[in-house]
């Protein structure tokens, strides 16, 4: 245990949380769960441009949902925030005096159309030693004009200074030593004309002020580590421990996993639904598609992680006790949608049928429809082994609250036999006058019937669920009698006969 261990998930609020973004807050939850540390939650929100109202509480809502709370954060609390960036504008003006007063940044006022037409001139072109001293910065213009500028406010920003000729180098720890020339760095901008940071100077600053000792975010980050470890040693600060995760794959195994994969393969790739103003910007999530918030935590836990055994089932506790940043692999993983419903089925037959019966209820209420919720405990009993989703148990279970007027005419035409239809009948009245019944009982009561009239099994059974459900296939016949209850079973049998009669 190392209590002193802290990790953060930062998070920018420009739309919903991607799935890849939720690994990545479980990968930083679990390590200082295992370590006994905090796991903070800041949101990056510096560039206004790209904020997107209601992204912040819906980022919230789905760590909630998934179980992974913060220690510490937006809407958490704690002693070292601010915990927004854009509220922390004072502190970051600070350290970015500081390094201008040292020499290690610099003003630069070049308006966007002239980096563009420099960058239409030589495609390799890119703001850094060899080219800051033909450009209009402070370090080619005159104090004058640099105070004129400023006071302007004209396409002010604030570069940081790269050293040519140098190495940077830092150890992660899932790929080891990195090592990055000054030379293929460019002077990136740390503050912006508004008075705000970039995410590179916001995010060190940040980190180093709450106390961050690991830093576990996605690879597409590793090559901008150079810089930060660079303004590390400028403001003479230790560096946290770094660990970039692997991406997640297409279910192809080629290409990151895009927000666009969730509409073109049919699966979700949020964790909660995104409503917006069109439909090519609305997404639905996980949870609205029927997935247990388990099942998404365990199936995420393994993509990109592994156990070192062939253990696959974890309860997030056991994933605590397991997790270890040495065994987070370097490639990527693919994004198997199979693999994550068979975890779903997993954790539903696994659920006591009381508890689904509350997580499913909002599904049959947007259907209009109303039982009690011993009603819906004993459907959802029946229904779990024989589905993937929560949504399959109102979908493929219509019949338990809907009489079918859809009837399997293939098997109807090859096992119904019109003048057997006073058998039906007959099993009808037969079960009505039991009442409230046990599976057991009416079993035995309709087995006796079958016995008593030297009938077979396959000649009754498959055509009473059909009439009962609209369909052979299903779950048990006498406990769905039992459920639907024997006086509405035999009203479905006895008019069940009359639609078969006229087919």
């Amino acid at each position: 245990m190392n209590q002193n261990v802290r990790v953060r998930f930062a998070p920018s609020p420009t739309g919903p949380l991607h799935i890849g973004g939720v690994r990545t807050a479980l990968y930083n939850y679990l390590f200082a769960r295992k370590m006994g540390g905090k796991f903070l939650l800041r949101l990056e929100d510096t560039d206004q441009t790209r904020f997107v109202a209601g992204a912040e509480q819906y980022i919230i809502d789905s760590l909630l949902w998934l179980g992974i709370s913060p220690d510490e954060g937006v809407s958490f609390g704690g002693d070292l925030g601010p915990y927004k960036q854009s509220d922390r504008r004072e502190i970051y003006k600070k350290y970015a005096d500081q390094l201008l007063a040292e020499g290690k940044a610099y003003y630069a006022f070049d308006t966007s159309e002239e980096l563009e037409a420099k960058r239409a001139e030589d495609a390799t072109f890119k703001y850094d030693s060899k080219s800051r001293l033909a450009l209009n910065n402070s370090l080619t213009l005159s104090k004058e004009e640099v105070e004129i500028r400023i006071k302007d406010g004209d396409n002010v920003a604030l570069r940081l200074l790269i050293p040519s000729g140098q190495s940077i180098t830092f150890y992660d720890t899932i790929r080891g030593e990195v090592s990055f020339s000054t030379d293929e760095l460019d002077d990136k901008v740390i503050m912006k004309g508004d008075g705000l940071p970039t995410y590179h100077f916001a995010n060190i600053v940040d980190d180093h002020l709450m106390e961050i000792t690991h830093v576990i975010r996605g690879e597409e980050w590793l090559s901008s580590t150079a810089h930060h470890v660079l303004m590390y040693s400028y403001f003479g600060w230790q560096p946290p421990v770094f660990a970039h995760l692997p991406l997640i794959l297409k279910p192809t195994g080629k290409g990151k996993l895009s927000k666009r994969d969730g509409a073109k393969f049919g699966f979700p790739v949020f964790p909660l639904s995104w409503n917006s103003d069109t439909e090519d910007d609305s997404f639905i999530g996980f949870r609205e598609d029927g997935y247990l918030p388990e099942a998404v935590i365990n199936f995420l836990a393994l993509l990109g992680w592994s156990p070192g055994n062939d253990q696959e089932v974890f309860s997030l506790e056991e994933l605590v006790e397991a997790f270890s940043i040495d065994k987070i692999v370097k490639h990527g993983a693919r994004f198997d949608i199979d693999k994550a419903l068979w975890f779903n089925q997993k954790y539903i037959i696994n659920t006591s049928n009381e508890e689904l019966a509350r997580i499913v209820r909002p599904h049959l209420d947007a259907t209009g429809l109303d039982v009690t919720d011993a009603y819906l405990a004993a459907v959802c009993g029946q229904m779990k082994p024989r589905v993937h989703k929560l949504t399959e148990i109102i979908r493929d279970g219509q019949f338990f609250f809907i009489a079918p007027t859809d009837f399997d005419k293939e098997t109807i035409g090859k096992k119904y036999k019109a003048e057997s239809s006073n058998h039906f009948l007959a099993v009808a009245e037969k079960i009505s006058l039991i009442g409230d019944a046990t599976a057991a009982l009416i079993e035995a009561s309709i087995k006796e019937y079958v016995s008593d009239h030297q009938l077979k099994m396959g000649e009754i059974f498959p055509i009473l669920r059909i009439a009962l459900s609209g369909s052979v296939q299903g779950p048990d016949l006498m406990e769905t009698i039992a459920i639907l209850g024997t006086k509405e079973s035999a009203n479905r049998i006895i008019k069940g006969v009359e639609v078969f009669n006229n087919l």
